[in-house]
């Protein structure tokens, strides 16, 4: 296997340990994040580049992770500005169709590849690299790409032509968005009644409406902790993308209504299961 010098834009919650599985791995690795403090640690076996137009023209396999549209765009916008022909980009971040399919044109333009692989899983899969990762785009492109992201994540489906990964972690989040409401409601209804926290999660987690996303929860709704593994106002985020993306169903207005109110409340930065300290006031 030909091995390709890798790129990593975009070091947060989610990518710094991406990052740092691709570390690991033995793969030749440059990262780049806008706050430089947030490289530290890669310095020892990676390169820290200085800005995106270096780290893009010493790189093959370009990945990002970033927070929303605009900070996508803000990054691609400097990329096409490069000499970028054969090389491949994949961004992993959760953005809008229509921006990803954009993106991907202009890419594609000059002569890159794009794919779009978001991923479902918060900090602790991405830590493991157990991650699910969502790929729309060209086969050949997704052969490439494949050992790398072999050490990102447990599961890689490919579902298509650029948008389709994105269509899909719209969709996962969509239903997460309404277990995550789901669960607090019903925590909060089992405080009513005078059940413990601990027994009624154990309840929930053993019975068939247990899931991983009602585990992972777990402590925090027993410890009343939430720091952010995954934070709400991301979870906001993608409920409005999956409004513009077509999801007009019944459970859409609640949705809307309960996450915007947590975050207008200044609850955004907590995890998303922070919802209940707003469904409870």
């Amino acid at each position: 296997m030909k091995i390709e010098k890798i790129g990593f834009i975009g070091l947060g919650n989610m990518g710094y340990p991406m990052a740092k599985n691709l570390e690991k791995a033995g793969f030749p690795l440059s990262v780049y994040n806008r706050n430089k403090a947030k490289a530290a640690g890669f310095e020892e076996q990676s390169i820290i580049s200085e800005d995106i137009g270096e780290l893009v023209d010493h790189s093959d396999i370009i990945f990002s992770m970033l927070t929303n549209d605009e900070a996508v765009s803000e990054v691609y916008e400097k990329i096409l500005q490069r000499e970028i022909k054969g090389k491949l980009f994949v961004d992993m971040s959760t953005i809008s169709r229509e921006r990803c399919i954009s993106i991907a044109t202009k890419l594609k333009e000059k002569g890159a590849a794009f794919m779009d692989a978001p991923v479902a899983g918060s900090t602790k899969p991405a830590t493991e690299g157990t991650l699910i990762i969502m790929v729309g785009g060209d086969p050949e492109d997704l052969h490439r790409a494949q050992p790398y992201l072999e050490q990102m994540g447990k599961s890689i489906k490919h579902l298509g032509e650029n948008g389709q990964g994105i269509a899909a972690k719209l969709a996962i989040n969509y239903f997460l968005s309404t277990i995550y409401q789901g669960l607090a409601e019903t925590i909060l209804f089992s405080d009513k009644l005078g059940i413990q926290r601990s027994d009624m999660l154990e309840i929930i987690n053993d019975s068939a409406s247990g899931s991983g996303a009602t585990k992972v929860k777990t402590p925090l709704l027993v410890e009343e902790n939430y720091s952010p593994a995954f934070a709400l106002d991301l979870m906001l985020k993608d409920i409005r993308l999956a409004q513009q993306a077509g999801a007009e169903y019944p459970l859409l207005k609640t949705l809307l209504e309960t996450y915007g109110k947590a975050h207008d409340q200044g609850l955004g930065q907590l995890d998303v299961i922070g919802i209940i300290e707003s469904i409870k006031s």
